[in-house]
């Protein structure tokens, strides 16, 4: 494919959008309508890279000859996977629980290119660790910040960025909902070169 190819993000997300149009590229987005529901005992490794194919397969009809990028993303703390908080209280609870612990963003990435049926997948795992919090610190953040449309309760690009001690893993994007390093990767795979 060439670097003319139609390249097509899943996902009606803002972030994702922001992340993609840091690597200079033309592309539309398309919203994936599919079902979520975790299957009984899966993994959430396995999950999130099933959904991203599933995302990506649901938009092919409408894109042929077209590179399609699928996303999911689930964190997890002791073992739980959070969800997206929704309110303050959902939120404050969320980061207390979170207080000097590591959550870790499992991160699902598919590129498919629905010219020759091509899948590539994988998932891209990211640790944040959390400073020890007060509940005037939650707080605060809170109010400052509202971010009770992200899973974990924070926002890392932005002031979320005081609640951490530190962060683990391989690449910084994936956290925020699409690895770009991956993706670059899996694009080149295709003959769609970034800097070429």
């Amino acid at each position: 494919m060439s670097k003319t190819a139609k390249i097509v993000l899943g996902s009606t997300s803002p972030f994702r959008k922001a992340l993609l149009e840091r690597l200079h590229i033309d592309f539309i987005c398309d919203s994936p309508d599919i079902d979520e529901t975790p299957l009984p005992d899966e993994p959430i490794e396995d999950m999130v890279v099933r959904l991203a194919i599933a995302k990506a397969q649901a938009i092919a009809e409408r894109h042929p000859d077209a590179l399609i990028i699928g996303s999911d993303q689930s964190a997890v703390l002791n073992g739980e996977k959070l969800s997206k908080p929704g309110n303050f209280d959902k939120a404050f609870e969320q980061l207390t629980k979170a207080s000097g612990k590591k959550i870790t963003f499992q991160t699902g990435l598919c590129l498919l290119n629905t010219k020759t049926g091509n899948i590539q997948s994988s998932c891209v795992p990211y640790t944040v660790v959390f400073k020890q919090l007060t509940p005037t610190m939650i707080e605060n953040y809170l109010h400052k910040e509202e971010p009770y449309n992200c899973a974990g309760s924070f926002k890392s690009e932005a002031l979320g960025i005081a609640l951490f001690e530190r962060f683990e893993g391989s690449d910084p994007n994936a956290l925020i909902g699409l690895p770009l390093i991956e993706l670059v990767n899996f694009l080149a795979n295709e003959g769609f070169s970034i800097l070429d």
